[in-house]
C-alpha cells in the first residue's frame, strides 16, 4: 500500500518539475491503487484501478480542453517574432508589387495589411510572411 503512495508522491514531484498534467494523472492513479491496496484488493485489481483512473483523468482533461494544443500563428505573434510592432519608413508603393523598405540594415519587401491604404510614411510591422514584412500605416492612437 505504501509503495503506491510513495510512487504517487514521486509522480507529484516530477509533475512540479515538468509542469505537465500527465504526471498528475499518473499520481492520482497511483493514489487510487494505494486506496485499492488499503481495501486489500489483489495486485491485478490495484494495477487495473491505477490504469483506469489515470486513463479516465486523461479523457476528462482532453474533453475539457485542458490538454489541447493551442496553435500559435508565429507570423503575427510578438512572443515568437520580435519584428512585429517595429516601425519602418515607406517612401513609395509601386503599383505592381511590394514596396522596398530599409529595416535592420537591409532592404526588405513590404506589403500592405489587407484593407489598408497605400500611403507613404511611417508604418508598423504587423506580421512577417517569409522574408516579406506586412505593414500598416502608423496611427496616432498606437
Amino acid at each position: 500500500m505504501w509503495v503506491w503512495f510513495g510512487l504517487a508522491i514521486a509522480a507529484l514531484i516530477g509533475e512540479v518539475a515538468t509542469g505537465t498534467f500527465y504526471l498528475l494523472l499518473v499520481a492520482v492513479g497511483f493514489a487510487a491503487a494505494g486506496g485499492a491496496a488499503a481495501l486489500t484488493w489483489g495486485l491485478h485489481a490495484q494495477l487495473l484501478v491505477c490504469g483506469c483512473v489515470a486513463l479516465a483523468g486523461l479523457i476528462v482533461l482532453r474533453l475539457a480542453g485542458v490538454l489541447k494544443k493551442r496553435e500559435v500563428n508565429a507570423a503575427r505573434n510578438v512572443d515568437v517574432n520580435l519584428d512585429i510592432g517595429q516601425t519602418v519608413q515607406v517612401t513609395a508603393w509601386p503599383a505592381d508589387g511590394p514596396a522596398q523598405v530599409w529595416y535592420r540594415g537591409a532592404h526588405w519587401q513590404a506589403e500592405r495589411e489587407p484593407g489598408m491604404p497605400a500611403v507613404t510614411g511611417e508604418h508598423v510591422i504587423t506580421a512577417v510572411r517569409g522574408s516579406r514584412l506586412v505593414v500598416a500605416p502608423r496611427s496616432d492612437s498606437r
